[in-house]
């Protein structure tokens, strides 16, 4: 039987003619290629330049307009997310609730996944409660401890919560509370808080609860029939008469001859 040639192939003569066939498309990937690293280099150079001049800009803010500057000029910088939060801090210490949470508001909508966002939820809350809105304000807080269960501001949200139960008078919530705080966050500052308001909900349960009276012991029946406090006089017994004595008479008047 004729046994059939192996075909031998030339790797150099294969890529030549590849070459010759793509040729233009691989010369227009090379390009783009080129452009896409030049234009990425660019732009990081960019923003790092832009990341420093509004860190510089920021360095030098002492004031809410000049904050207001940088988050107008590199609003979407990290020195902006940092001037959000010292303008609204600025508002708050000028008892300027509302625009505090307006700024706040602004910054969660901008920079949503920062690590500040939950320390701006609960600047919000503490504004919502120096306006008096107790109940907006245990809603947020109560968003807080479940959204960022993980997170350092997780538990003073917790005892935020016991606070205003307390002024409620919603004592057997504010105890729930301060017993979850001992036992999911027993390591934290919060928790020995809580330790400090349950002895006193404990305290205030012990004087509220009204005093057993135990009934005496059976003495005399006299003593059983009168109040301990009254005393029984002994009746004087009438003067005794003496019939046998005349009723004095009266003494005679004075002559009026000499």
């Amino acid at each position: 039987m004729p046994v059939a040639k192996e075909l031998r192939t030339n790797p150099a003569l294969e890529a030549q003619v590849f070459w010759y066939k793509y040729r233009k498309e691989i010369a227009i990937l090379l390009v783009l290629a080129i452009v896409a690293i030049i234009a990425i280099a660019g732009y990081r150079l960019y923003r790092d330049r832009r990341e420093a001049t509004a860190a510089t800009l920021f360095g030098g803010a002492k004031t809410p307009a000049a904050y207001e500057e940088v988050i107008n000029r590199y609003g979407d910088t990290a020195a902006a997310a940092s001037a959000y939060l010292l303008l609204a801090d600025s508002e708050r210490k000028q008892a300027k609730y509302s625009e505090a949470n307006a700024t706040l508001l602004k910054f969660l909508e901008k920079f949503p996944q920062r690590e500040l966002a939950s320390t701006a939820r609960m600047a919000m809350a503490a504004n919502l409660e120096a306006m008096g809105k107790q109940d907006e304000a245990l809603a947020t807080y109560q968003q807080i401890a479940s959204a960022n269960a993980g997170s350092f501001n997780a538990p003073m949200a917790l005892i935020e919560q016991v606070h205003i139960l307390q002024e409620k008078n919603r004592i057997d919530d504010a105890r729930r509370i301060c017993e979850t705080i001992m036992t999911q966050y027993r390591d934290s500052y919060a928790a020995m808080e809580a330790s400090q308001l349950l002895r006193t909900f404990l305290k205030s349960a012990k004087a509220q609860t009204p005093s057993v009276v135990t009934p005496s012991k059976l003495g005399s029946p006299a003593s059983a029939t009168v109040p301990p406090t009254l005393k029984v006089l002994p009746t004087t017994p009438p003067a005794p008469s003496s019939p046998s004595l005349p009723p004095a008479k009266p003494p005679a008047a004075p002559s009026a001859k000499p």
